[in-house]
């Protein structure tokens, strides 16, 4: 799954992680990129090993949005095609079964930001800086506006897409834009055991849990409980559940036998 742009691992702790990894162009997506990601997304989803993907970034920065290089010269048509091909890794993440954590250092701005907020959870570090930057350029961050705003909210998200500003990791954090901001030298390693926590709960009801989480977010009140008790009721059905619950009983740790 590893290539010249991104790098795959999957540990023996069941954490798989995905480095973006152009650190001199502080690992902004090209149209190559962009494809390489929701493969190597898509690919970790049916590998049996992987229970959480971390993505993360090489170098001094998490992501810096899209590489700008590739924005002339195009037409309307060609404009929709290759942003869709860019924003595309953020709806992926949306649609599978496998939690992911971004690990986020130095920047991420425009598309980087987007992929903090389209991931399911994130980990900052305390020098980290996240912002919807493009309106700076005479462009905006219409796309990754929309995981943005189901993080932090409309007045927030409009703040960030209007001003470009970059926000302290703090202030992600009180946003809800990320889950925990560490040290600066302990963001690997913090983000590490989270993952690890993460991999030892049973991986069907995780899936279970996403899934119903994603597809509940545009229902109804009431059809959302209607949606949520039937997918509790299919969990309970399973292998896991059984085994879980039993273990609770017996007092001992739960071998998990499903993925």
């Amino acid at each position: 799954m590893s290539t010249e742009n991104l790098l795959v691992d999957i540990g023996e702790d069941h954490v798989a992680a995905i480095t973006l990894n152009r650190p001199e162009q502080l690992n902004t997506f090209t149209t190559e990129l962009a494809r390489g990601l929701v493969t190597a997304l898509e690919e970790l989803d049916h590998e049996d090993r992987a229970r959480v993907i971390i993505i993360k970034g090489a170098g001094q920065a998490f992501c810096a949005g899209i590489d700008i290089k590739e924005f002339f010269g195009k037409t309307a048509l060609e404009y929709r095609a290759w942003i869709e091909t860019m924003e595309k890794p953020l709806v992926t993440i949306s649609r599978m079964r496998t939690p992911v954590i971004a690990q986020v250092q130095g920047v991420a701005a425009a598309n980087g930001a987007g992929l903090v907020a389209a991931a399911d959870l994130a980990v900052a570090a305390d020098s980290a800086r996240i912002g919807l930057t493009a309106i700076n350029v005479g462009l905006n961050c219409v796309g990754p506006v929309i995981p943005v705003s189901r993080s932090v909210g409309r007045k927030r998200a409009l703040e960030l897409l209007f001003f470009g500003e970059l926000l302290k990791a703090a202030e992600a954090l009180d946003m809800g834009l990320v889950n925990k901001v560490v040290p600066a030298d302990e963001l690997e390693a913090a983000t590490r055991r989270w993952a690890a926590r993460l991999a030892k709960k049973s991986p069907v009801a995780l899936q279970i849990a996403k899934k119903a989480f994603y597809a509940s977010a545009d229902m109804g009140y009431t059809q959302a409980f209607d949606y949520m008790n039937e997918a509790f009721a299919r969990l309970c059905t399973s292998e896991d559940a059984t085994e879980g619950v039993q273990a609770f009983l017996d007092r001992r740790t739960p071998e998990w036998k499903e993925r």
